[in-house]
């Protein structure tokens, strides 16, 4: 087990809008043996579908709580795990521990433990780039995908401006002020919202994985996840049998329209994406409509 740190619950008291109950689990083994991953679990255990919500840098399961209720408010269960480094979870100390291999095996060994099925993947930012690169392995535990302002990292093009900026301003901040950023990027958070973002981040010790996020992107043919990443690029385009919406924060400049209408192209059968117009890369913080419409087009509201 890679020395890490574990975020005070007092941190996480009193979050605005977030009535979700913690479950935790770590047993899951592997590369991830003796760490403890935090996820939220609502709604029926018996439920037909499973959302299955996967953040992104720098944020945590909190980002979903516009949508949650929309899901569960129609009778299904939703699993929102934090990643390892963000939110509730354990957070390694050693920066070298993030790795694609290692966030992505955590999330393999989760839907393993949880057995969950019937999933319908809810992905952006890193949730899309790993969790994108899941259904293919594990193809009769899916049927429908909802997808957000993310993107495959293949390493056989080059990346945006866009990102090569946001990653350097992340490398020039190795004690990001997240909740800032959060207010800049959504203007209509209020100030308890902004620092909730703040929570799981007492201070830069606990921020390895916000630094290292950006720079596992893949950028090179040869990067851990690439061959993997282009794997799932041709099984989405070929092999993908089950329903898909898409929603696009279109004020974002890393991973918005542009890169939306190129990810649509290699997802068999997508429909036209739903165009969130004042919606920025954290569109779930303009989610509830989003949980609505894919619900209707998924015929389970």
């Amino acid at each position: 087990m890679p020395p890490a740190l574990r975020t005070p619950d007092e941190c996480f008291a009193g979050l605005p809008d977030f009535p979700f109950a913690p479950h935790y689990v770590d047993d899951l083994g592997g590369t991830v043996a003796g760490l403890r991953l935090h996820y939220l679990d609502e709604g029926p255990r018996d439920a037909r579908t499973t959302f299955l919500c996967l953040h992104g840098q720098p944020t945590w399961s909190y980002l979903y709580r516009r949508m949650i209720p929309a899901f569960v408010g129609t009778g299904h269960r939703v699993v929102a795990p934090d990643l390892f480094g963000f939110g509730r979870s354990d957070k390694p100390l050693d920066e070298a521990s993030y790795t694609f291999s290692f966030h992505r095996e955590s999330l393999v060994r989760l839907i393993d433990r949880l057995d969950l099925r019937d999933i319908c993947l809810v992905c952006q930012d890193w949730g899309g780039l790993l969790g994108l690169t899941l259904p293919m392995d594990m193809s009769e535990r899916f049927t429908r995908l909802l997808v957000m302002n993310t993107t495959l990292a293949t390493g056989d093009a080059p990346l945006g401006d866009g990102f090569l900026a946001w990653r350097a301003f992340n490398n020039r901040n190795p004690d990001m002020a997240i909740g800032g950023l959060m207010k800049r990027a959504c203007p209509h958070l209020n100030e308890a919202e902004a620092a909730a973002y703040d929570a799981p981040f007492p201070d830069a010790r606990f921020k390895a994985g916000v630094r290292r996020f950006p720079n596992l992107v893949c950028d090179r043919p040869d990067a851990d996840g690439a061959a993997l990443s282009r794997r799932a690029r041709d099984w989405w385009r070929t092999q993908w049998t089950g329903r898909s919406f898409m929603a696009v924060g279109m004020k974002d400049p890393v991973l918005g329209p542009p890169v939306m209408a190129t990810l649509r192209q290699h997802i068999r059968g997508c429909p036209p994406p739903m165009e969130i117009v004042e919606g920025g890369h954290f569109v779930q913080e303009w989610g509830e409509p989003i949980a609505r419409a894919a619900l209707d087009a998924f015929g389970l509201a």
